[in-house]
């Protein structure tokens, strides 16, 4: 089978038909993901505004609609359970923090995490797992700059856990 010249001309024009399409239907999809980027990145910056200027209330409502349209972010979780914490809404508190180390596993070696997850466990009267995560604090013997009395909390958890 030969082709003619015309039967080229069409092949070529609807292989750049079929690029173009592609280029503007990224485009579009794009633009979409862009903005739902730019709205989640507005949320989470407010929240964290919120939270830093003491606006608990207000704090976990932005977040309570991020976590809406983001439940799977680690940055999100931690965000939502520490504002829960300060709402004194310790059991929800500790399901976000929960949810964190689930998807970052990692977070078992940061030291400010783990007194945060241990204080919402043991708030939400969840003492067999706070005693399972103060004891690893105890045994990492952190002593973060930002927090010197850090042990002395531990221990203090703990003896109220052991005089339960």
């Amino acid at each position: 089978m030969q082709m003619t010249e015309s039967n080229r001309k069409y092949i070529l024009i609807g292989i750049v038909i079929f690029i173009i399409i592609g280029i503007i239907t990224s485009k579009i999809l794009a633009s979409k993901q862009d903005a739902e980027f730019n709205h989640d990145d507005m949320l989470s910056q407010q929240a964290s505004q919120l939270y830093n200027e003491g606006n608990f209330e207000a704090a976990g409502k932005v977040i309570n609609e991020l976590l809406l349209r983001q439940p799977n972010s680690e940055v999100v979780n931690y965000l939502g359970g520490v504002i829960t914490a300060n709402l004194e809404e310790y059991e929800q508190s500790a399901i976000l923090l929960q949810k964190t180390l689930d998807l970052n596993p990692h977070k078992v070696e940061d030291p400010i995490f783990m007194i945060q997850f241990g204080e919402a466990l043991f708030n939400a009267e969840r003492y067999n797992h706070a005693l399972v995560v103060l004891e690893k604090c105890r045994e990492a013997g952190w002593t973060p700059e930002l927090y010197p009395a850090y042990q002395d909390r531990v221990t203090e958890l703990l003896t109220l856990i052991d005089n339960l």
